[in-house]
């Protein structure tokens, strides 16, 4: 039988076959629509590896890695420059460990509240309002901690600086709440209601069930909201950089002022530095560490979630 009497064949010519045709065609453009969504964020990614590598060769041809790894000070501007990226790199931790010692407990009980105590339509209503913390500019929480925070601890700790790592970590800390809480309270929701069923049929109250058989089982969801948490923390630029100094000290006191990596690159690029100068190329070889150091986090956090899991 010849192609052409095959396609006039009524299953081939009705209506209902055009249409599953055209369905077909419309689910092969979804998934070409899909494919090139992920792979432009792959891309995105490995061009922004691809700058900051290939602009940071250059810094470390003059520079010493070892000298760049141990060395204490941090003044790639100076006349007499030198280029140890620990100050900024202790200031950066120092302010996301206080974020994370605000952000995780309170974040983790305000989901643990709004899951498992909270009526569902107060929970509609409270969840928004919560996450509109995370609306607001950055800048604006800057001031915040530089206005507020500082002058309310250094009436607690009078010897306190007015510029220090302190207020701008437990700023950070209150900032992120959101992430913690939003994406903690979806995994807690999502554990199944047969183990709490469970747990009350054992004898239970609602506390023993809530944080010894939802938040270990939800543990995978909750690693996931701790490290988005971390690298929102590691990454925050504004409120370091108005309420922390920009002082690059290799100082673990976080009542002193100290400077961010993030706060170092807003600081720098603010100036008028030449092109291929090695105070510029200083600014993606900051870049470059907290890509590295946001990287093992993140490896880190997966890496737990997955023995986790195993164990499950």
């Amino acid at each position: 039988m010849s192609r052409q009497k095959i396609l006039s064949r009524p299953e081939f010519t009705s209506p209902a076959h055009r249409i599953r045709k055209l369905r077909k065609l419309r689910e092969k453009l979804v998934e070409l629509v899909l494919f090139l969504a992920a792979a432009s964020s792959v891309f995105v990614t490995l061009a922004i590896v691809w700058i900051l590598v290939s602009e940071s060769l250059p810094f470390f041809q003059n520079v010493p890695l070892k000298l760049f790894l141990t060395d204490t000070e941090w003044t790639p501007l100076f006349d007499n420059p030198r280029y140890g990226i620990l100050p900024l790199l202790s200031g950066t931790l120092l302010s996301t460990a206080i974020a994370l010692v605000v952000a995780i407990p309170l974040g983790t009980i305000t989901a643990a509240f709004l899951s498992e105590y909270i009526r569902p339509r107060y929970r509609e209503v409270l969840k928004p309002i919560l996450e509109m913390l995370a609306a607001v500019p950055t800048v604006v929480y800057g001031y915040f901690a530089l206005l507020f925070v500082t002058p309310l601890l250094q009436n607690i700790f009078p010897s306190i600086q007015g510029f220090n790592i302190l207020s701008a970590g437990l700023v950070i800390g209150v900032m992120i709440i959101p992430y913690v809480s939003s994406l903690s309270e979806d995994a807690m929701r999502a554990v199944p209601n047969h183990l709490r069923e469970a747990s009350v049929a054992m004898g239970a109250n609602q506390f023993q069930t809530t944080f010894r058989v939802v938040i270990p089982s939800a543990f995978s969801g909750l690693t996931s909201a701790y490290i988005l948490a971390i690298s929102r923390a590691l990454g925050e630029t504004m409120v370091v950089a108005v309420a922390a100094g920009n002082q690059p000290n290799l100082t673990m006191d976080p009542t002193q002022p100290a400077a961010t990596i993030t706060a170092f690159i807003v600081q720098v690029s603010q100036g008028d530095l030449p092109h291929g100068s090695i105070g510029y190329q200083s600014i993606y070889v900051a870049g470059l560490t907290l890509f590295v150091i946001t990287l093992i986090f993140n490896i880190l956090g997966l890496w737990i979630r997955q023995r986790f899991q195993e164990k499950e």
